[in-house]
């Protein structure tokens, strides 16, 4: 689980707290390291002090401490935000143990032909964090790779709509994403 720009907050908590009960082994690198962003303006400052080299290092060895538990068979991600655009790195860094990769509100441009990961990716109708134009390079990059994925868009929606802390939070978007999820999580990761 990678959390959105927020910080590891009690709402990624929680929802590694309801991929656990599904069955599923979860581990949340903490990218700020206890320090939780409550206002937007926090939450850009957050994120634009993370070091890239420090972040790819937490990253890669918590793909390592995922391999080294016993029943761990393969590895999937959840990105919101900020996590979705380090999980989708993620999944092209370790394209071996990546098996599925479920982003929200987040697209890169990356090279996805090293990838071997399936991706599910939840979008807002209504979203100025991820432009348009963003949105299709990162679909057709996906496509172009010839990996398997799914784009669910969410009409009437905003960024963190999935995120129940949040004013933006869309109930009836948000639980059928979850639905959605844990399917995709299921289909594409042996337990």
């Amino acid at each position: 689980m990678l959390h959105p720009w927020w910080g590891l907050n009690p709402f990624i908590r929680s929802l590694c707290d309801r991929l656990a009960r599904e069955g599923f082994v979860v581990l949340a690198p903490d990218l700020y390291h206890g320090h939780i962003a409550s206002t937007i303006a926090d939450a850009e400052s957050r994120m634009s002090s993370l070091k890239w080299e420090t972040v790819q290092a937490e990253l890669l060895r918590a793909v390592d401490k995922l391999n080294s538990l016993a029943g761990t068979k393969s590895i999937g991600l959840v990105g919101l935000s900020l996590g979705a655009s380090w999980s989708l790195w993620l999944a092209t860094a370790r394209p071996d143990e990546v098996s599925a990769v479920v982003t929200f509100y987040g697209a890169e441009t990356l090279d996805y032909q090293a990838a071997r990961a399936a991706f599910q990716c939840h979008f807002a109708a209504e979203d100025p964090y991820v432009p348009a134009g963003e949105r299709q390079q990162f679909v057709d990059r996906l496509r172009s790779s010839g990996r398997e994925f799914e784009i669910h868009d969410y009409p009437g929606t905003h960024h963190w709509f999935f995120e129940g802390d949040r004013p933006e939070y869309d109930e009836g978007a948000a639980s059928l994403a979850w639905r959605r999820t844990l399917g995709f999580l299921r289909d594409h990761l042996s337990r």
